[in-house]
């Protein structure tokens, strides 16, 4: 059986979509992982995949000592993530970007062993591009991105089934929503997603008027005795069920989660992170507001949020779009590929002298 060992990490976007695919391999592929002992290590020993821990510095985006010590830090990880990946032995190593992911990919390319790597945003990544003539193939979420590389490949987002596969009437009873009145889903769980958060509870006596909201609030953000109406959780890990529940999302722009309420046709109010960001998640949702699939509001005006939820609830035009948009789940063909390259190097063996 061949072993893919995949990487990537810092956040849980580049986490999740790795998991979407493994999940899709794990009965055909020895599986495993390598990552910080960040929230890669926390979600992949929940699932039960093998884990290697190499501790990767990540640069710090203004002037800092911090950075001044990268050097030495990396050439640690590299050397370690060499000798995890000359002991090991896997047959392809897959990386979904972020500081995480590079010390992998070098001893990777050291080692002769082929690499995937897939670029979630409109933009690369720093990563993107330092470790791209490392790899087989660049593959990205958007179009436009393949083309600024040699080896790129669109295949969208990889995205997990459960997504796709839960009832609305089901969710609804699951999180005690009334089924007759509308549904706000807001993601405030993530980290940079304190302003939403706090501008839902500003207005919620107002948002509450024409929708219930269940809202994901993040660890210790729960707010004592809710109104009827708001539903909030620390965690969910069935979002397949909170999707499903909702008529309508407000969160931030990461790729991910633009591509999951695309593909699931959910109208949404976009909050881009902008502050510490190099801007991604901004060119992100700008991306989409110009074909029509989606609203935007800065950070600065979340004051005007009733009215901007108002508008998205009333938008047929965008309803419309949505219902045209052909975006699916990137992960069959991320699967394929991988599969591919991997009987590409198999015949290449056995034709070596």
């Amino acid at each position: 059986m061949k072993h893919v060992l995949f990487c990537g990490g810092g956040s849980a976007g580049h986490v999740v979509p790795n998991l979407a695919v493994m999940n899709e391999l794990k009965f055909t592929a020895r599986l495993s992982y390598m990552g910080t002992g960040g929230i890669e290590k926390q979600l992949l020993l929940e699932s039960g995949f093998p884990f290697f821990e190499v501790d990767c510095p990540k640069l710090v985006r203004s002037l800092s000592l911090k950075n001044f010590k990268i050097p030495f830090a990396l050439h640690t990880a590299k050397k370690k993530a060499y000798e995890i990946l000359k002991r090991e032995k896997p047959d392809l190593v897959f990386s979904k970007g972020g500081f995480a992911s590079y010390p992998a990919v070098c001893a990777a390319k050291k080692l002769h062993i082929p690499v995937l790597t897939h670029e979630s945003d409109l933009s690369p990544g720093l990563c993107t591009k330092l470790i791209a003539k490392k790899c087989r193939y660049v593959l990205t979420s958007f179009p436009e991105t393949a083309k600024l590389f040699e080896n790129g490949k669109c295949v969208g987002s990889p995205m997990r089934k459960e997504l796709f596969r839960s009832d609305k009437m089901r969710a609804r009873k699951k999180y005690s929503l009334q089924s007759e009145k509308p549904v706000l889903l807001v993601l405030g769980g993530g980290s940079g997603s304190r302003a939403i958060n706090e501008a839902v509870r500003k207005h919620l006596e107002t948002i509450l008027q024409k929708r219930q909201i269940l809202h994901l609030c993040g660890k210790g953000n729960l707010m004592e005795n809710p109104p009827e109406g708001y539903i909030q959780r620390e965690f969910e890990n069935d979002m397949g069920s909170a999707y499903a529940a909702c008529d309508g999302v407000l969160c931030r722009a990461g790729s991910n989660t633009v591509f999951e309420t695309l593909a699931l046709k959910k109208p949404t109010l976009f909050v881009p992170l902008e502050k510490s960001s190099r801007g991604d998640q901004l060119q992100n949702a700008l991306y989409f507001e110009r074909r029509g699939l989606c609203k935007i509001i800065r950070e600065s005006e979340l004051s005007a949020l009733p009215h901007a939820l108002d508008e998205l609830d009333g938008d047929e035009l965008l309803r419309f779009s949505l219902s045209a948009c052909d975006i699916q789940s990137g992960t069959p063909e991320i699967v394929s590929l991988i599969k591919k390259v991997l009987q590409e190097e198999e015949e290449t063996e056995k034709t070596a002298p």
